[in-house]
């Protein structure tokens, strides 16, 4: 079965004012020019940027996502955004259960099944972050932890289509800091068996797995090129158009995958 189109999706998190389209309208005309990268591209800016860049963007290669939602479709919400208000400012889809929301407010897999729900509700496509800590590595549950995680966040109507998971190790987020390439070869086999008990082999094959953590110009043509490893979610690096177009070009026509 042929691998799943790889996707190198950028969080912006919270950084990014009107000038920063600039760093974007470069990307789109680097890719424009260059027919030959395999791989999806996607920008999650901040909400205030969205619906800017998505008109920007039209016609464009390059995707548009949002970096949360919330689970209901309007309401009391001072602050929340609804996967609706997402897809009518543009974007295509959103990153839920992110570890810096797990940890910074306090979500829990239950309440990132009801958002990736309510993503699938309006649209969109939901990318389902899954980690473990440093602490949970070190003591030998990292694959216990991610399949908690999945167990919990996955929707049951989860598909190929509608889903992506991320990887991303939180002890690796933005501290320079990666694994070594068997562990990360080890979680995303780890996380395909799982959605193949989830999902069934063949949905599955065709789920991607991005990793995330501390992806760099010099580390993504390795980080990329281990099996099941379907693309990457890009933090700091995706803020300047060279180094993420230096992520980007792993996938040139000419680049093996693993």
């Amino acid at each position: 079965m042929s691998q799943p189109r790889p996707l190198v999706a950028g969080n912006w998190k919270m950084n990014g004012l009107s000038a920063s389209l600039q760093e974007v309208k470069t990307l789109a005309g680097r890719l424009k020019a260059n027919d030959t990268i395999a791989a999806q591209v996607m920008i999650c800016p901040p909400a205030t940027l969205l619906a800017a860049l998505s008109t920007e963007l039209e016609g464009s290669k390059i995707l548009t996502g949002g970096q949360d939602c919330h689970a209901e479709t309007s309401g009391a919400h001072t602050g929340d955004i609804a996967a609706e208000m997402l897809a009518d400012a543009g974007a295509g889809a959103v990153i839920v259960g992110h570890s810096e929301r797990r940890a910074d407010h306090g979500e829990t897999s239950e309440n990132v099944r009801a958002k990736a729900q309510a993503a699938y509700r309006a649209g969109l496509t939901a990318i389902i972050c899954i980690g473990e800590t440093q602490t949970q590595r070190k003591r030998g549950d990292a694959l216990k932890v991610v399949s908690a995680q999945l167990s919990g966040s996955l929707p049951g109507a989860a598909t190929s289509e509608n889903t992506v998971i991320a990887y991303e190790p939180v002890w690796a987020i933005g501290t320079g800091l990666t694994p070594t390439l068997e562990d990360v070869g080890e979680v995303h086999s780890h996380i395909r068996a799982e959605l193949a008990g989830r999902l069934g082999e063949g949905e599955a094959a065709g789920l991607r797995i991005l990793y995330g953590g501390s992806v760099k110009p010099g580390n993504a043509a390795e980080l990329m090129g281990v099996a099941n490893v379907d693309g990457a979610l890009v933090g700091g690096a995706s803020l300047k158009a060279d180094d993420f177009w230096a992520i980007v070009s792993v996938y040139a026509a000419s680049h093996t995958m693993g």
